[in-house]
């Protein structure tokens, strides 16, 4: 499927989606921005996909959009159904399992595929996706781990997650919030937020080969749309503003932190600001 043709769906394919309730603006923008992704991967109708960190179903309705009726998503994600606000996980599967996607998509959540009961055949899928979500694994290792894990499942991979080099100044302070909050996870004080462990292109191109993959290549993503840098800022500032988990960190880093705080209050708007781009990357 190409991208002028899932870029016209994205409007029905995000009104699908029990979000779009709560913020319909939002959840276009995000369906438009994992429908140019997907428009450039090679994801054939009929294929299979494994989708690890499917979350609350955003990519996992644009996936099940591009295989057809004849394809099949597995969405897979280590939180429970009860997670996520102001819609769960459960909330999102249930919309989209009532809807004409429903059939194309096998949700699993509480689902770790490092658990040894966790198993498939080897080349049971075509793809295993992974789309913003690497940065809530607890660390890299864990992350390398994963990837080994499903080598054995998929024959190509595709990835994308923020970009932490800026390219203008005016995304610098979602680069500070995402750096602050990998800092407050780095020093041992454990979150459930988007940002845990921060890592660069660079970072995840060495992994690769660590977990067995190759890299095809590596491209950044348009994210111009998208409110992810107001996400991430006001979520900086309310951990500090409630400073429960600053509280236990190193009075050392305590106090980093809480400087860092003071210059993003400096130099971000109180919304609309610019978030950092994205990357793809393909690996077999």
């Amino acid at each position: 499927m190409n991208l002028s043709d899932l870029r016209a769906k994205a409007p029905s394919l995000a009104a699908g989606m029990a979000a779009a309730d709560h913020s319909p603006d939002s959840q276009l923008s995000q369906t438009r921005h994992r429908a140019a992704l997907v428009a450039g991967w090679d994801i054939a109708p009929g294929s299979t996909v494994l989708e690890l960190g499917c979350g609350q179903g955003d990519m996992t309705a644009v996936l099940a959009e591009a295989v057809g009726p004849e394809g099949r998503v597995v969405a897979v994600d280590v939180a429970e159904p009860s997670y996520g606000a102001p819609v769960t996980l459960g909330e999102s599967e249930a919309r989209l399992a009532a809807g004409p996607l429903g059939p194309r998509i096998d949700f699993r959540f509480g689902t770790d595929v490092l658990d040894p009961s966790v198993d498939f055949p080897e080349r049971a899928f075509d793809h295993v996706v992974l789309a913003h979500c690497s940065w809530y694994f607890a660390s890299l290792g864990q992350l390398r781990d994963t990837l080994a894990r499903v080598r054995p499942w998929a024959r190509q991979l595709w990835f994308t997650e923020w970009d932490l080099t800026p390219a203008s100044g005016d995304q610098l302070a979602h680069l500070l919030a995402v750096l602050i909050q990998g800092q407050i996870e780095a020093a041992g004080s454990h979150g459930q937020g988007n940002v845990r462990t921060p890592f660069s292109r660079e970072g995840m191109l060495r992994l690769l080969p660590e977990a067995g993959w190759t890299a095809d290549g590596s491209g950044s993503v348009d994210t111009e749309e998208l409110q992810d840098g107001d996400w991430e800022i006001a979520a900086c500032l309310n951990l500090a503003v409630t400073e429960e988990r600053l509280a236990t960190l190193p009075e050392a880093v305590r106090q980093l932190v809480l400087s860092q705080v003071d210059v993003l209050r400096a130099i971000a708007k109180p919304r609309d600001n610019r978030a950092l781009a994205a990357y793809s990357v393909t690996a077999h």
